[in-house]
C-alpha cells in the first residue's frame, strides 16, 4: 500500500482568504481537531507575515505531538530563520520553503533570471536543512513553469537537502490529464526525485483542485496539500474532506492507497471551522454540506427508505454526519451537557466548562428546545479573553417608531474600570454601535452586516456577522456574536472586533 500524506493549511493558506482570520486561540483549537482528524503535517501560518503569525505558529508547534507542525517562508535566510525561531519547539518541525519558477512570476513578480532564482533556492533549501531535519521546497506556479527547468529546480532542492518537493497549480490553471503528465515527467526526468516525497497543491479557480490532486496521486504524488471545506486564496483549495471519501469510497479504483485520516471526523472539522469563522460552506458541499445527506424527491425517498445505497454511496455514519441534533433542555445536567460537548468535538477544561454550563442554563430558559447549533454557539460566542480591552457589561436600545433610536452601554474595562455612554443613530444597532465607537474613541466604518438564524424556530439564537474597519486603517475585520436578541449580539460582534483590532494595534507597539 501506497502512504498518502495529507498537508492541511487550513491555517495559513486557507486563513488568507478574505473573512477567515482567526485569532491565536481559534488556531490552537482547529490544529487540535485536525490532528484528531490524522493529518499528517498542519501547516501553521507564515511566521515573518507578523508576529501575530509567529505566536500563533510558536504556540501550534507547542501542543501538537503527533501530527508535524510546519511554517511557510520565502527562499531568504531572515524568513527561514524566523521560521525556525517559531517551529524549533515542534516534536516534528517542517520549513517550508517558497519561491516561484514561472516565467511570468519571475519576470514580474521577483525580477529575477532563472539562474539568480536557481540560485536563491539551492541556498534557502541549504541553510534551513542546517536548522532543521525535514524541508519542504514549493515551486510556485508549478504548472506554468518550464517543465525542463522545473526539474532542474527540483533536483537542486533535493540535493540541497529537501525530502519533500511541492508542485503546486499555483492558479488553478491545469486539467487533471495535464497535471498528471507533468507529475510523471517530473519522476522521469528528475534523477534523484526517488530521495523525496512529491506534493502536490491545487487551487480551485476552474473548479478542477480536487480532481488535479487525485490525477496526481495516481501518476506518482504522494502527499496532498488542502484545506478543510476547501477554503483558501481566491476561489479555494482542494477540500480535504473530498479527496479523502475519494480515495475511501473509490476503492476499485485507489486500491493500492492508503491514508491516515479518521474519516468519522470530517464532519465535526468542518463545523469546528465554520463555528471559529463565521462562514458555513454551501449547503451542496460535497461530503459535509448540510444537503450532502439529504433527499427531497420522491422517488430518491423511496429508494433510500428500501436501501440507502440506492441514493448514497457513503453512509453519513462514515463522515461523523450526526442523526439527531436535538439532545438537551433545561432539566439536562452537567454530565449530559459535558459530554455533549465533547462529542461535538470542544475540548475544554473543567472551568471554562463550568461558565458553560451557567450559560447554557439561562439560553435553555428562554428557548423550548436546545440543538446542537446551539451548543457551538456557546462555544463560539465566547470571543472574550483576559488580553480582550473591552466587554460587554450592559447595553440597553431604545426604538420606537417616529422617534430616534438610542442606545445606552457599559463597558468595563480590563482592570474594572466602567465606562457608561449613549448614542442615537439611524436605527438601534447604529446606536449601540456609535456608543461603543465614543467610548474606545476609535473611529470605524462597517463593511457588511448579516444575520443567521443559529437554529430553526422562532425562539431560536441569532449570529450577527460583521465586517468592520477601525480608523481607517485598511484592514477589514470579521467578527461575530450570538444571542437570542439580535441587537444584543450585534453589540458582542462589534466589540468582539474592536478588540481583535486593538490586539493587532497592541502587537505593532511592541515591535
Amino acid at each position: 500500500m501506497r502512504h498518502i500524506k495529507f498537508f492541511d493549511t487550513t491555517l495559513r493558506d486557507g486563513e488568507q482568504a478574505p473573512g477567515f482570520s482567526m485569532k491565536t486561540e481559534e488556531k490552537i483549537t482547529l490544529a487540535l481537531q485536525l490532528e484528531r482528524l490524522g493529518v499528517d503535517i498542519i501547516e501553521a501560518g507564515f511566521p515573518a507575515t507578523s508576529p501575530g503569525d509567529f505566536e500563533a505558529v510558536q504556540r501550534v508547534a507547542d501542543v501538537i505531538t503527533k501530527s508535524s507542525v510546519a511554517g511557510l517562508c520565502r527562499a531568504n535566510k531572515n524568513d527561514i530563520q524566523t521560521a525556525w525561531d517559531a517551529l524549533k519547539c515542534a516534536k516534528k518541525p517542517r520549513i517550508h520553503i517558497v519561491i516561484a519558477t514561472s516565467d511570468i512570476h519571475l519576470q514580474y513578480k521577483l525580477k529575477k533570471t532563472r539562474e539568480e532564482a536557481l540560485k536563491m533556492a539551492t541556498d534557502a533549501v541549504k541553510f534551513a536543512a542546517g536548522l532543521c531535519e525535514d524541508i519542504e521546497f514549493s515551486a510556485e506556479d508549478a504548472i506554468r513553469s518550464d517543465p525542463d527547468y522545473l526539474c532542474q529546480m527540483v533536483e537542486s532542492a533535493i540535493d540541497m537537502g529537501a525530502s519533500t518537493v511541492n508542485i503546486p497549480d499555483t492558479v488553478g490553471y491545469t486539467v487533471p490529464d495535464e497535471f498528471e503528465n507533468l507529475i510523471k515527467y517530473i519522476i522521469k526526468k528528475t534523477p534523484n526525485i526517488n530521495k523525496a516525497t512529491i506534493s502536490v497543491h491545487c487551487h480551485n479557480d476552474l473548479g478542477l483542485a480536487v480532481a488535479n490532486s487525485l490525477a496526481a496521486i495516481r501518476a506518482g504524488a504522494s502527499q496532498v496539500e488542502c484545506t478543510v471545506n476547501g477554503i483558501g486564496e481566491r476561489a479555494g483549495n482542494a477540500a480535504l474532506e473530498e479527496i479523502v471519501m475519494m480515495l475511501n469510497v473509490r476503492k476499485d479504483i485507489f486500491s493500492d492507497i492508503s491514508c491516515a485520516i479518521n474519516t468519522k471526523e470530517l464532519y465535526r472539522t468542518s463545523r469546528l471551522l465554520s463555528g471559529i469563522t463565521g462562514i458555513e460552506c454551501q449547503p451542496n458541499k460535497a461530503v459535509v454540506g448540510k444537503n450532502a445527506f439529504s433527499h427531497e424527491s420522491g422517488i430518491h425517498q423511496d429508494g433510500v427508505l428500501k436501501n440507502p445505497f440506492t441514493y448514497e454511496i457513503m453512509t453519513p455514519d462514515s463522515v461523523g454526519f450526526p442523526c439527531s441534533q436535538l439532545v438537551l433542555g433545561k432539566h439536562s445536567g452537567r454530565h449530559a451537557f459535558n459530554t455533549r460537548i465533547k462529542d461535538l468535538g470542544h475540548d475544554l477544561d473543567g472551568a471554562t466548562l463550568e461558565e458553560l454550563f451557567k450559560e447554557f442554563k439561562e439560553l435553555a430558559d428562554k428557548k423550548k428546545d436546545i440543538f446542537d447549533e446551539d451548543l457551538d454557539a456557546l462555544v463560539y460566542g465566547r470571543t472574550s479573553n483576559e488580553k480582550d480591552t473591552f466587554r460587554l457589561d450592559y447595553v440597553c436600545f431604545s426604538s420606537v417608531y417616529h422617534h430616534v433610536p438610542t442606545a445606552t452601554v457599559v463597558l468595563p474595562y480590563i482592570d474594572g474600570i466602567k465606562i457608561t455612554d449613549a448614542s442615537t443613530g439611524d436605527g438601534p444597532v447604529d446606536a449601540v454601535f456609535k456608543a461603543i465607537e465614543r467610548i474606545s474613541c476609535v473611529q470605524s466604518t462597517l463593511h457588511s452586516y448579516r444575520i443567521n438564524s443559529v437554529t430553526a424556530g422562532k425562539d431560536a439564537q441569532g449570529e450577527v456577522v460583521i465586517v468592520v474597519e477601525f480608523n481607517n486603517s485598511g484592514k477589514n475585520i470579521m467578527a461575530r456574536g450570538f444571542s437570542t436578541d439580535v441587537l444584543v449580539a450585534s453589540a458582542i460582534a462589534y466589540i468582539d472586533a474592536l478588540n481583535r483590532y486593538m490586539a493587532k494595534e497592541k502587537f505593532k507597539s511592541e515591535k
